[in-house]
């Protein structure tokens, strides 16, 4: 059981935690094809302040999700790609389940209607993070690209909101 925790709106001042439980999931080569943290400006435009937020643990971040679109196109204003970190210390309490309850309901609050996920087939923490937030295998990516020299597979994952999509 978790306690003591709140999730906030992302602001600057968290940049410095984020960027580290980001560099420590980088460091595992199951979380991102990623291999270097951008800085803050380039992470700004990746994911945008309303769609980012941290969960704080006894006042420190323990860890962050965001949601970022999947497309430009006015069609697909609806879809947006999850993403969850927690910080390796602080794994296996319920964070995880907390933020992408989160980043679902305030998703759907906003109108969208579907949201995608592409997990490394060996990451079975995410995987069964988003199957226990109703998100279902959509596909599977054979050796979509190369981390580290090696090619790697993804495992295709979607929830389609039963508010927004009745």
């Amino acid at each position: 059981m978790i306690s003591g925790f709140k999730i906030l709106a992302f602001e600057p001042a968290h940049w410095n935690a984020v960027r580290e439980i980001y560099r420590l999931g980088l460091l595992t080569r199951n979380a991102t094809f990623e291999t270097e943290v951008p800085d803050f400006e380039a992470w700004s435009k990746k994911f945008p302040a309303r769609w980012f937020w941290v969960i704080e643990q006894q006042g420190e971040v323990v860890g962050w999700a965001g949601l970022q679109p999947t497309s430009v196109r006015k069609a697909y204003e609806g879809v947006m790609e999850v993403t969850v970190y927690v910080h390796p210390d602080h794994g296996g309490k319920g964070l995880g389940t907390k933020l992408m309850q989160h980043l679902v309901a305030e998703s759907e609050k906003s109108g969208i209607w579907t949201l995608y996920a592409s997990i490394f087939e060996e990451n079975e923490a995410s995987i069964r993070l988003h199957t226990t937030a109703g998100f279902r295998q959509i596909g599977f990516r054979e050796k979509i690209a190369q981390l580290d020299g090696k090619w790697r597979n993804t495992v295709l994952f979607e929830r389609r909101s039963k508010i927004i999509c009745l």
